[in-house]
C-alpha cells in the first residue's frame, strides 16, 4: 500500500460560506472543480492540487453526507471540525488485503466522475483515513456506496 502524498484534510464548517471566504480572501485558496456529491462542499485549491474541502458541519448535516463520508463530530469549532485527512494510494486490491489481514474495518466509496475508488477507516485514536486510488484498479469492483447513487438533496 504506497502512499504517494497527502491528498487534503476535510473540515466541517457551520458557516460554509464564510469558512470558504476566508481561506480564498486570506490565504488566497481558489474554489476549483470538485464531485457532485448531492451535499454543500467546496474544494480550495492551493496551485493546480486541492488540498482543503469544506463541508456543512454541526447537528443537522445532510443525509447523502452521513451515507458517503459519515460523521464523527458534531463540532464546530476546533479540531473536532477536522473530519479526515486524505492519502493518494497505490495498489488497492492488495491495500483491502493487508487490511483485511489485520482486521482493519474499512469502507468502500467510489466517485465516478473523478475516477476514485475510496477506502475509509479509522487509526487508533479515532481519527478517519481516506485512502484514494485510481478507479482503474478496482477493476470491476463496485463500492458499496457509490456518490452517483445518491439522491439530489433539496433545495433550501
Amino acid at each position: 500500500m504506497p502512499l504517494e502524498h497527502m491528498e487534503h484534510f476535510l473540515l466541517q464548517a457551520e458557516d460554509l460560506e464564510a469558512t470558504k471566504d476566508w481561506y480564498v480572501d486570506v490565504l488566497g485558496m481558489r474554489v476549483g472543480p470538485c464531485p457532485d456529491f448531492k451535499f454543500p462542499v467546496y474544494w480550495l485549491y492551493v496551485g493546480d492540487r486541492d488540498v482543503l474541502h469544506l463541508t456543512q458541519g454541526g447537528a443537522n448535516v445532510s443525509q447523502n453526507r452521513k451515507t458517503y463520508v459519515g460523521q464523527e463530530s458534531t463540532a464546530t469549532r476546533g479540531s473536532g471540525v477536522i473530519d479526515h485527512v486524505a492519502f493518494c494510494a497505490t495498489g488497492l486490491q492488495a491495500t483491502i488485503a493487508h487490511l483485511t489481514a489485520h482486521k482493519i474495518e474499512f469502507k468502500e466509496r467510489q466517485v465516478n466522475d473523478q475516477g476514485l475508488y475510496q477506502l475509509f477507516l479509522f487509526d487508533p485514536n479515532g481519527v478517519k483515513v481516506e485512502l484514494n486510488f485510481s478507479a482503474a484498479e478496482a477493476k470491476g469492483r463496485r463500492a458499496p456506496v457509490m456518490a452517483s447513487d445518491l439522491k439530489p438533496a433539496p433545495a433550501n
